[in-house]
């Protein structure tokens, strides 16, 4: 697979501010894949330890803070030192192993000439417990579930060759809509857990992919239980499968009544907390105006939640693969392409995508903010175009770039561009 974290994980190694790297992300996104591929093509050796897999490992780590002698005893155990700026040593599933999270800040600062790359699942939930973590002390970067240009590297290397070679709408080939259509059309359904990408890839046989998902959505079930910490899990089970039942309602905003009836915020913000920083969902905020800087104008109580991937959420939705793969109106449609718009975009623009609902019968879909501009993203799931809603803020605002999705090719008009579906990885490029 072709990870676009990869050069992400490159520039950490040459950076001059090069500090023990965190991988976080949801379980199943392929943090030990990334790592272990990136230390056979940069590295000349690698040390993996995974302490899910080998308890005792964490002896080592018990037994002194002292990154010289960590480093001496994995040499004698393996007999071959570890050689800094040479081997890479990978501390995997660091969150079972306190004491190789907390080790962390003395890698930092006493040894920064060893390169060193742990992962994690639920990583950001250990804020609520009482454990070391070395803040400020390591670089952090969020692995998620694959895009649509990289499962197109997976699934047709022509078409990605393309997709790759876009820079702005000089580079919008009109004859390869029908077969991109049809690639975002099976992105719905198979989605961007490695998992999911690399069966498909090897057998295209879509019986096979449900009950991958099936597994991992029952994995990430019984995490609820045994990484809860302080919240109770069967707070975050209730909420995480209250998510289709909020995306499916005409107003997609989160409703606590949803969950049970009678249910408050009191007493499931932390269950949204818990899932939101363990990477299994998407919060997007309201704002109370569309302007610069738009963190500020957030409506923290106002939001909706979406799932990580779109795949999954299919899956959890119960939608029929022949109404995604025909010209089928069908309940959830809206509700798969607008996860799959904020799936794509979430990590290209200044600040996390929000969204703007003025009143109970006006909104737009996503409001982002990229180099001071603020942008309103319209999201439609087929051919229908039209938007009171966007035609209104349009004429109010009167935004410099305004982006409408759809199933229409690329188009561009004097108050905004349609963009279609599966280039909404290419926004930045093509306004």
């Amino acid at each position: 697979m072709n990870r676009n974290a990869l050069k992400q994980l490159a520039d950490w190694k040459n950076s001059s501010r090069r500090k023990p790297l965190i991988l976080q992300g949801a379980r199943q996104v392929g943090k030990t894949w990334l790592m272990k591929e990136f230390a056979k093509s940069a590295y000349d050796d690698f040390v993996y330890i995974s302490f899910d897999q080998n308890a005792d490992a964490a002896n080592i780590f018990a037994e002194t803070k002292e990154p010289k002698q960590i480093l001496e005893r994995l040499g004698l155990i393996r007999s071959k030192p570890l050689l800094p700026g040479k081997t890479l040593l990978i501390l995997d599933e660091i969150q079972e192993c306190p004491n190789a999270l907390g080790s962390l800040k003395y890698f930092n600062e006493d040894a920064g000439e060893y390169h060193v790359m742990t992962a994690g699942s639920l990583l950001g939930t250990y804020l609520a417990k009482p454990m070391s973590y070395p803040v400020g002390k390591v670089n952090l970067i969020d692995v998620y579930p694959l895009t649509f240009d990289e499962y197109l590297a997976a699934e047709d290397s022509g078409m990605a060759q393309y997709y790759a070679s876009i820079k702005s709408g000089k580079d919008y080939v009109a004859a390869f809509h029908g077969k991109l259509t049809e690639h975002y059309k099976k992105y719905l359904i198979i989605g961007g857990m490695p998992e999911c990408v690399s069966v498909w890839a090897e057998t295209k046989d879509p019986s096979k992919i449900s009950p991958i998902q099936r597994e991992i959505i029952k994995i990430y079930e019984n995490d609820f239980s045994k990484h809860n910490g302080k919240v109770n899990s069967g707070r975050i089970l209730m909420v995480f499968r209250s998510i289709v039942t909020q995306l499916a309602k005409e107003n997609e905003k989160f409703i606590y009544n949803c969950i049970k009836e009678g249910a408050r915020a009191r007493e499931f913000e932390e269950a949204i907390e818990w899932l939101v920083s363990a990477g299994m969902v998407i919060r997007a905020c309201n704002v109370s105006k569309p302007e610069h800087p738009l963190n500020v104008f957030a409506q923290l109580n106002h939001f909706k939640l979406f799932m990580f991937d779109v795949g999954l959420l299919k899956h959890m939705a119960g939608v029929h693969n022949e109404k995604i793969l025909l010209k089928a109106d069908y309940q959830f449609k809206g509700a798969l392409a607008e996860n799959y718009v904020l799936q794509q975009i979430r990590d290209i623009f200044d600040v996390e995508p929000k969204f703007f609902s003025p009143s109970a019968t006006s909104e737009i879909d996503f409001i982002v903010q990229d180099d001071g501009e603020i942008i309103p993203l319209e999201v439609k799931a087929g051919e229908n175009t039209a938007s009171n809603s966007f035609k209104n803020y349009l004429e109010k605002y009167k935004p410099k770039k305004a982006v409408r999705y759809s199933m229409m090719e690329y188009m561009r008009t004097d108050r905004f561009t349609n963009i279609p579906l599966y280039l909404a990885r290419k926004t930045k490029e093509l306004i």
